[in-house]
């Protein structure tokens, strides 16, 4: 019997972890994402780029609806709640 290998929870708290290591948490969820859940690179970096100039980024956070932008921008299903993602993949 094939075991599966899973990531196990590690029951955190942000305010519990470093912010290094939370970072690095998140980039590694992003990374693991199944592709097709996914937006590609180009419009991936588009929304990035949109997030960066909009006056509700603080610390990678959207204060409008409180998700990390990285998070929120790399997911199909998103969409910005200012509407400032108007190009769908």
């Amino acid at each position: 019997m094939e075991q599966e290998t899973r990531r196990r929870c590690r029951k955190c708290l942000t305010r519990d972890m470093d912010q290094k290591a939370y970072f690095e948490n998140l980039h590694m969820y992003i990374q693991n994402l199944e592709e097709e859940l996914k937006v590609g690179e180009p419009l991936y970096e588009e929304r990035l780029s949109l997030c960066k100039e909009c006056d509700l980024l603080a610390d990678g956070m959207c204060r409008a609806c409180g998700c990390y932008v990285e998070l929120r921008a790399v997911m199909k299903k998103n969409s910005c709640p200012y509407d400032k993602w108007l190009r769908v993949e």
